[in-house]
């Protein structure tokens, strides 16, 4: 470890410092340096943790041994063109993003079952609107699609919080108090047993694109979306048309493909819709820095590495 170098590009500047106190607590024959250091030598860098690294710049240190994504997904580093193959790219999975991502989801669920987001333009239009009383959380049917890490914490806190919850995966599986639907041939019978859709999928071939015009005409008239997966898998037009419809009654977005949205966005000024800035699972820095700590040190012993993205599977 002494003299192996770990290049960040995560919060830019102004966090190298918290980096760099976390990692001198944790690790400290590390050498941590920002990724527009002029000063590294690109012979010593070992490791790099990075959210949306430029393009070829993965490329240029012939010693990387470990890519390590600083959010959930590895989408914003399997978008480089020349990314240097053979390196494992590692998943930022922390407890603490388990129970970000449930909070989350279980206050979209409750706001959606509330009617929040109608409650929201009442109140910008000056309107009491003592009718907007919603539903309770037990009569309301709540799908998550995609049971991994964050899937499988999310439906378990959205049980905890009284709701009837369905779960969709690839393969069969077995989750506590949640009726889990399997493969192709169950999502059908998933989406017409769902009042709230909940999207956790991973960014793959088959899921680009999934929350669009079939699927919402599947989702029983007035469902709702949380949409907290991957920007490439929602459609915004689709969605946009869905609500004017009043084939969707509402939805809750924190993730798109065009980051941070336009001001001037239809989603940012539709009354049926709640956009958060792709906050749902952002961890602090201590955590991350904790897990990267860890990988590290498995990596250190020839140890088996935890999250490490599977091409085969998408994620």
């Amino acid at each position: 470890m002494q003299g192996d170098t770990l290049l960040i590009k995560s919060g830019g500047a102004a966090a190298l410092t918290e980096w760099q106190h976390h990692f001198a607590r944790l690790m400290p024959g590390l050498r941590v340096y920002g990724w527009d250091d002029p000063f590294v030598d690109a012979r010593n860098v070992k490791y790099a943790l990075v959210y949306q690294p430029d393009h070829g710049r993965l490329a240029h240190y012939p010693r990387l041994r470990l890519i390590l994504s600083a959010a959930a997904g590895v989408d914003h580093i399997l978008a480089d063109p020349a990314l240097p193959s053979g390196v494992p790219i590692v998943r930022m999975v922390t407890e603490e993003t388990r129970e970000r991502m449930s909070d989350f989801v279980a206050f979209a669920a409750l706001a959606i079952a509330r009617d929040v987001p109608a409650l929201i333009t009442a109140q910008r239009d000056g309107r009491w609107a003592n009718e907007l009383t919603g539903r309770l959380a037990r009569d309301t049917r709540v799908s998550v699609l995609g049971l991994g890490e964050l899937g499988s914490a999310v439906a378990t806190r959205l049980r905890a919080n009284g709701f009837q919850v369905n779960g969709w995966a690839r393969t069969p599986r077995l989750l506590a108090g949640v009726n889990v639907f399997a493969g192709e041939a169950q999502l059908d019978a998933l989406l017409a047993e769902t009042d709230i859709l909940v999207n956790l999928l991973p960014d793959t071939h088959a899921t680009r694109g999934i929350l669009g015009r079939k699927l919402f005409a599947q989702l029983p008239a007035g469902a709702s979306l949380i949409q907290v997966g991957r920007g490439v898998h929602l459609d915004r037009q689709a969605l946009l048309d869905a609500l004017d419809s009043g084939r969707l009654r509402s939805a809750v977005v924190d993730v798109f493909d065009i980051e941070p949205l336009p001001p001037d966005d239809a989603l940012r000024h539709h009354p049926k819709v709640l956009v958060t800035p792709h906050i749902a699972s952002t961890v602090s820095y201590a955590a991350r820095a904790r897990q990267v700590a860890d990988v590290l040190g498995a990596h250190l012993r020839g140890a088996p590495l935890p999250f490490v993205y599977d091409a085969t599977r998408g994620y």
